[in-house]
């Protein structure tokens, strides 16, 4: 099989780790423990500030399901990137966010990435995440493995106040956002419902789940391109899949727990429309199925 390791270092672990172990391609997660100078370290030791050691998660992925490119863009919409030794509620240089690369390949990935995101501006301050090769990596104790499984209850207690979500929610919005009532009258109410309070419409009931014309699939609020046609395929589930985004950047998944599910929901990076989800049961060659609700859609022909 052939295999790649990211490391990446985005604050406390535990979360890091529930975040990147759902995404198609991912072999294996574990947390621990590098970038610092101490052998075979205990959270004690890391916590105290002396190794220089960083809480980081390190992520074995297929590159043909999973690219580098698009783990790191994960890892960009996660953390807090103007932080200097902090991440939320969490302080210390045990907390800095960092990429370790292994190859020259992943350095470069990790440097065009970080231009990018400056060039952007949307963090409003000077983005000081470390990109450095990697050393070795220390696995954390077993009861920090999984965390999120083995105390679900201090996990969920730990995340829903550490003031992360708040933060997504204030950069990853577009700032010339509609109001409500301009939307409401923009949009029809099934729209108004999917698109800005999740909700699902029926399936085959869209104008798209059955649509074969060549063109790309734009968001219905904002008009940035979201799917193409090249990548749709038929489903049998009565809603649009594609088995990838036209543009990754214009993309944001979320975890969602509602409805009693585990799942991915996917949203759009600049009006923060609600989509759909994302599941790891699609065709090749990514073996991902993007479940969109039609009526979040609108269709540009070629």
């Amino acid at each position: 099989m052939n295999e790649e390791r990211a490391v990446l270092a985005g604050g406390c672990f535990w979360g890091m780790q529930d975040l990147i172990r759902r995404y198609d391609g991912v072999l294996s997660t574990r947390v621990g423990y590098t970038g610092g100078t101490e052998p075979k370290p205990e959270y004690h030791q890391v916590g105290s500030g002396t190794t220089g050691h960083a809480e980081s998660i390190e992520v074995v992925f297929d590159p043909a399901k999973v690219s580098y490119e698009k783990l790191l863009d994960v890892f960009w919409h996660n953390i807090d990137p103007t932080q200097k030794d902090r991440q939320f509620p969490d302080w210390g240089r045990q907390y800095r966010t960092a990429i370790f690369y292994h190859s020259k390949a992943q350095m470069d990935a990790a440097i065009a990435s970080k231009n990018h995101w400056e060039k952007d501006g949307r963090f409003g301050a000077p983005i000081v995440t470390e990109i450095v090769a990697a050393s070795k990596f220390w696995p954390a104790e077993d009861y920090h493995q999984k965390y999120y499984l083995k105390s679900p209850e201090d996990y969920h207690r730990y995340h829903d106040h550490s003031g992360r979500e708040e933060y997504f929610e204030k950069i990853w919005r577009k700032k010339e956002k509609m109001s409500m009532s301009d939307l409401k009258n923009k949009l029809t109410p099934l729209q108004y419902e999917v698109t800005q309070k999740g909700g699902t419409e029926p399936p085959f009931k869209n104008e798209f789940w059955n649509n074969h014309k060549k063109g790309i699939y734009v968001d219905v609020v904002s008009g940035e391109p979201l799917f193409s046609s090249e990548d749709k395929f038929d489903s049998g589930t009565g809603w649009p899949s594609f088995t990838k985004p036209l543009e990754p950047s214009n993309i944001v998944d979320k975890e969602d727990r509602s409805l009693g599910m585990d799942r991915t929901e996917v949203k759009s990076e600049q009006a923060h429309s609600h989509l759909g989800h994302v599941f790891p049961d699609g065709p090749a060659p990514t073996g991902l199925r993007y479940c969109m609700n039609g009526v979040a859609l609108k269709f540009r022909p070629a």
